[in-house]
């Protein structure tokens, strides 16, 4: 199956790449700031199936960007999922948790009224709600925490940080899951493949790693199995505040996904231990 990807060095992109059988398209051949050549690049390549796997993904800066984040993470897959529909191809771009609020306690189902509280959650509700306008066949894939060997994040800046510090403090009331990106990308490739044959499995999927836990909670897993001596004490989210709201209830209910592609959620420490191989940290 020919599959266009919209992104090439971002955590995603790199995990699809990595799956073969794509072709990834930078910045420099398909700027998502300019939608209409996001879009002229599908017509161009004339691929089996698309995913987007490229976003403004600056959480905290998009709170004075919004128009910029809104374009690149609304506008541009709208124009992507229209010409896709045009073609009569499967579109497939991924989404965020943070299109809630993060308010209770319970996993967020697909049918939950979203409500979100920062610059990026709007960006990206905005990109839902216009691939669905496109009317083809589609599939918008919420997921969290997304983590890799890939770029800067979490995982490196542990590890980093836990043998520069003998203590570190974590925001320990943000639960939710880290969600490895090569899970993502297969969850993706797969998807692509099965609304191709079936549009009818068109719609929304959430996919998030297993068991729940806090940023804390990752932290620990990561010290003990990179053997890295590093006490974690836990804060709230109110003792470390950002310019853009972080949702505390990032739990996503996964049955769905699984029911209809038979993508089971993943063990992200499972998935933890493959980024630290790559990374060289374990053997």
């Amino acid at each position: 199956m020919n599959i266009l990807v919209f992104g090439r060095t971002g955590q995603l992109a790199r995990e699809l790449a990595r799956q073969g059988g794509v072709t990834c398209l930078g910045r420099d051949q398909a700027d998502l700031s300019d939608p209409l050549a996001c879009a002229d690049a599908i017509r161009a390549r004339g691929p089996q199936a698309v995913i987007n796997a490229a976003a403004y993904t600056a959480v905290d800066r998009a709170e004075e960007e919004e128009a910029l984040a809104t374009v690149i993470n609304g506008e541009a897959p709208g124009a992507m999922a229209r010409v896709c529909a045009e073609m009569g191809i499967p579109f497939v771009t991924v989404s965020t948790d943070y299109v809630f609020d993060g308010s209770g306690e319970v996993p967020w189902q697909t049918t939950d009224t979203p409500a979100p509280v920062s610059a990026y959650g709007r960006s990206k509700l905005a990109g839902e709600e216009a691939v669905r306008r496109a009317g083809g066949t589609h599939a918008i894939l919420r997921t969290s925490w997304v983590v890799s060997s890939h770029g800067n994040n979490f995982v490196k800046t542990m590890l980093r940080l836990g043998r520069e510090r003998e203590r570190l403090t974590i925001v320990a009331d943000q639960i939710g899951a880290p969600t490895p990106g090569r899970d993502i990308a297969a969850a993706c490739l797969e998807m692509a493949r099965q609304i191709g044959k079936d549009p009818s499995k068109s719609g929304l999927y959430h996919l998030a790693g297993a068991p729940q836990t806090s940023w804390a909670g990752f932290a620990r897993e990561i010290f003990r199995q990179a053997v890295i001596d590093c006490v974690v004490e836990d804060i709230l989210t109110s003792d470390y505040p950002t310019p853009a709201a972080r949702p505390l209830n990032s739990r996503l209910d996964c049955t769905l996904l699984e029911n209809v592609f038979g993508i089971p959620q993943p063990d992200w420490r499972l998935g933890l231990t493959d980024i630290l191989k790559d990374l060289g940290e374990v053997s």
